[in-house]
């Protein structure tokens, strides 16, 4: 249960950092300095990751806002059984389209980095990605910064 919480609070974060333009920026901010100082890339390899991340970032934020302008009908509607059996059926199948998407979307650009990259350092990559979410989330809780 706590992990399923845990995986329903990261696929929902960075819809909600979006609507927050100036805590997202800043979040944002925040995060490069966390990969620039886990990563330690060569000035050869940021030539090559920084773009690829930039790429990823954007279909990612892209992927996040259709799937938000998606729910919106559906928030209004706090209650489940307020909609119809056909409506919930498509809640559900929609969502399970967007987590299919955003999996397609981390695949294809594992691959691009590890054609491009040592694979250490895309392994560092995806290490500094949970160190960042694990971060964000203390801070957000008034928790340990590690």
């Amino acid at each position: 249960m706590k992990n399923l919480l845990f995986v329903a609070l990261m696929f929902l974060l960075p819809t909600t950092l979006l609507a927050q333009r100036p805590k997202g920026e800043e979040i944002e901010s925040l995060k490069i300095a966390f990969f620039t100082q886990k990563l330690d890339l060569s000035p050869e390899e940021a030539k090559v990751f920084w773009p690829i991340y930039n790429d990823m970032q954007t279909e990612q934020n892209a992927l996040r806002k259709e799937r938000m302008q998606k729910m919106i009908s559906y928030r209004k509607t706090t209650e489940i059984d307020n909609l119809s059996d056909a409506q919930v059926q498509s809640l559900i199948t929609s969502e399970f389209d967007f987590k299919q998407r955003d999996l397609n979307l981390d695949k294809k650009y594992y691959n691009r980095l590890k054609s491009s990259l040592p694979i250490k350092v895309v392994g560092k990559f995806y290490r500094a990605q949970e160190g960042f979410k694990r971060e964000l989330l203390n801070r957000f809780k008034g928790g340990p910064k590690n």
